[in-house]
Parts: C-alpha cells; sequence; structure tokens
C-alpha cells in the first residue's frame, strides 16, 4: 500500500446510494453497525433525483410522492443516523475477502469490511445491444438521458420525437416530453403487448393521445450530424421486420426504452455466480451471494418496478449484512428456487425454507385468471391478470413454512383456471 493511501475499517459498506443502498445502510446503523456508504454521484439518492413524478412511496409511507421527495426521507434520516457517507467516491477495485480501494476527493481509501452490500443499481441497454442500423447522428439516446437532460439541467433534446420501447421510463418521458411542448409522435414495442406498467400505459399515452405501436421497432436511421428521421417496421411473431412494411417518419430525437440490464461488474470482479435470466447475482433471501458477506439489493439483483420494492429489499439486504458482520449465522439456502411453467426467472433463486420470505418472478406470456403456486403444496396466489411487464410479489409466510419443509426444491408454476 502507498504511504500516501489512508486505510480504515467498516462493518458494512455498501456501494451505491440510491433507494436499496440508502435503505441497506440505514438499516445496518439502526441495528448498530458501523457503515460506510460509497456513493459516486454528488449527492444520495440516485435515480430518484431525476424522477419529478408522483408515485413514489405508496407501500413505504402510504402517500404519493415525487422521486426527489422520497429520497429526501431517506437522506433526511441517514443525517440524522451514524452512517459514514462518501460522496463523489468511486470504487476503483473490490477483492472477494471485502477489501477494497476508492477514490475519494482527498486520494486513495483502502477499505476493509466485513460484508458489502453492492446497490449499484442498473444500466440503460443501448443502440449498440439491440443493433439498430443506419448513420450515427446526435439525437439518438436512452430516455434516461432525456429524462436527466430535462428534469436536473432544463434542457429540451428535440422537439419531435419517436420513443423505442414501452419500458416505464420511456412511457414517462413521453408525457414530460409532452408537457414541455415537444410532439411525441408515437410509441413502438418489438413484443405484441406493453413492457411497462399498465397504469403508465393509461396515463402516459392514452390520456395524451400518443400512438402505441406493437410488434413494430425502428429498422433505419436518417441523419448525418443531426437526426432526420427513422423508419419504423412491423415484425413477424420471430420479432424480424416484415419487408414492406417500413414507413418513414420524420423526428430530430429517438429516445430507446428497450430495458435494464444490472450493474454486475462488482460481482463478477469478486467472483459471484450470475443469472443467465437476469444477468444480476444468484441470491437467497437475504440478498446474500454464493460469496459470503457480499450481498445484492435493488436493480443490481433484478430489474424491479417500484422503488418501495428496492427499498423493501435494501431493508432486508442490510438486516443479513448486519448478521453477517456481527457474527451471527444466516440459515443455509440449501433449497433451489425453480422457475416453473410460464415464468421468466423468480427472486431469490435459494432458500434455506427456515425464515420467511418475500418472492418476485416475472412471467413469460400475459395470461389471465391464474394461480401462482409452489409445485406439490396448496400454497397458491391468485392474480386476475399478469403480463412479463409487471413484477409479481407475495409473501411465504411462517404458516407457508411448515408445509414446504420437506421439499428438497421450491419450483413455482403460474397456470391459469379452467
Amino acid at each position: 500500500m502507498n504511504s500516501n493511501t489512508k486505510s480504515l475499517k467498516k462493518d458494512i459498506v455498501v456501494v451505491g446510494g440510491g433507494p436499496a443502498g440508502m435503505a441497506a445502510g440505514l438499516r445496518g446503523a439502526e441495528e448498530g453497525a458501523e457503515v460506510m456508504i460509497v456513493e459516486r454521484d454528488i449527492e444520495l439518492g440516485g435515480i430518484l433525483n431525476q424522477c419529478i413524478h408522483n408515485g413514489f412511496g405508496v407501500e413505504i409511507y402510504g402517500e404519493e410522492l415525487t422521486g426527489p421527495e422520497y429520497a429526501e426521507r431517506f437522506t433526511s434520516q441517514i443525517g440524522e443516523s451514524t452512517v459514514d457517507v462518501r460522496l463523489n467516491t468511486f470504487v476503483l477495485s473490490m477483492q472477494p475477502d471485502k477489501s477494497m480501494t476508492l477514490l475519494t476527493p482527498n486520494g486513495l481509501l483502502e477499505v476493509e469490511a466485513e460484508a458489502v452490500v453492492l446497490a449499484t443499481g442498473a444500466r440503460e441497454r443501448s443502440r449498440g445491444e439491440i443493433r439498430i442500423p443506419g448513420g450515427r447522428p446526435s439525437g439518438v439516446m436512452p430516455a434516461g438521458t432525456a429524462q436527466e437532460l430535462i428534469n436536473k439541467k432544463g434542457f429540451l433534446p428535440g422537439k419531435r420525437v419517436f420513443v423505442l420501447g414501452s419500458g416505464d421510463i420511456g412511457l414517462i418521458i413521453s408525457r414530460r416530453l409532452t408537457w414541455e411542448g415537444a410532439e411525441v409522435v408515437g410509441v413502438a414495442e418489438i413484443m405484441d403487448y406493453p413492457t411497462g406498467l399498465n397504469r403508465n400505459v393509461v396515463q402516459c399515452l392514452h390520456d395524451y393521445d400518443i400512438p402505441l405501436h406493437l410488434s413494430h421497432t425502428v429498422t433505419d436511421i436518417y441523419g448525418s450530424d443531426r437526426l432526420k428521421g427513422i423508419k419504423l417496421s412491423r415484425v413477424d411473431d420471430g420479432m424480424q421486420p416484415v419487408e414492406g412494411t417500413g414507413k418513414d417518419i420524420d423526428v430530430d430525437l429517438l429516445l430507446l426504452s428497450v430495458g435494464l440490464v444490472p450493474e454486475n461488474d462488482f460481482f463478477k470482479e469478486t467472483g459471484v455466480t450470475l443469472s443467465e435470466k437476469t444477468r444480476g447475482p444468484i441470491v437467497d433471501e437475504w440478498f446474500q451471494t454464493d460469496v459470503p458477506g457480499i450481498f445484492g439489493c435493488g436493480n443490481s439483483v433484478h430489474i424491479e418496478d417500484l422503488v418501495d420494492w428496492v427499498t423493501m429489499d435494501g431493508f432486508r439486504a442490510g438486516d443479513g449484512a448486519v448478521a453477517y458482520a456481527g457474527n451471527d449465522s444466516l440459515p443455509n439456502p440449501e433449497k433451489e428456487v425453480i422457475a416453473g411453467e410460464n415464468i421468466n426467472y423468480v427472486v431469490p433463486q435459494k432458500v434455506s425454507g427456515e425464515d420467511p420470505f418475500r418472492f418476485a418472478l416475472r412471467v413469460e406470456e400475459p395470461m389471465e385468471n391464474v394461480d401462482i403456486s409452489i409445485k406439490g403444496t396448496d400454497i397458491s396466489f391468485f392474480q386476475r391478470i399478469v403480463t412479463p411487464g409487471e413484477m409479481e410479489v407475495e409473501e411465504v409466510s411462517k404458516d407457508d413454512l411448515a408445509k414446504i419443509k420437506e421439499l428438497e426444491e421450491f419450483e413455482f408454476e403460474v397456470k391459469g383456471r379452467n
């Protein structure tokens, strides 16, 4: 270690100061642990700071808050706690033994932690990942970038806009652009159903007469220095463009809302096993990974619909990290959780079967009047409608645990009622 490099030890280090990280850090401090939150931005709150629309906090606070209001509730509590907050600080490297090197405004800092919670959030998929052909003009950007430009910097990035993808960010930015005087000429979705929450489809598109083109995608981009237009084409059942269906649309801004991907670099760096489905870590009911003492939570594990759920996961991961750091043994997650019929994935992927837990899953196809159940038991949760765009979250209670005690694995399945 360089003689100019400082060092310290903490019970828990939380990487990421968004809603998941703030919840994990606050819970750790409330339970008496020495906690540090490392955040690369100049303020806590993460994505909440640019989400000025309301709808946050219904489950946590019982009222609708804007993103900044929700963040302020937590930052105020953290400010009154013992949490050591390090802003404008970057993690340069992290080891499986939970030691790390930080780049702070005051230089390098070596930190040793008993437990680490990775609450690094997610990133938006780029144009390169979905391989849209055409030129490379300015005026093509992720929807979240446009949201930041408008809400935090007061800059309108375009006046005639098309949105590719019906994810929640794309739906919400369509409404926001309309409020700012831009013309949103349409939203395209390659699937034959919207991928965002139904309430956002109604409130952000239908209420403003913005067309939604299902089973369509952008197949060309026009312009050299600045975007001039796009080609919109229908796709077949294999999601391939149908020849002869292309329609040219004049726009000066194309926003991409084509999905989020967990930020998994630190999980990879520390040797954590990742899920092929979620691209986040495989975790147990305490959000501990298969590297002891390294936990994940929030969108770094899987992409969630509600910030309230992200926060709940942060609390749970904080509880787990406190137990691990305090040498309290967590139950051994010996039972596999399997995604069965019509299920894309389930989180957690492993459980002990000793503690009640909350599970989250996404289905493969839209269905009506279904039971979400654990195979081989009478544990069942009825849902009138399920779609891949809306996450299903339920609790396996203490009473349920007695029914599944003898199972070696939990296979969740979704079946329609006759």
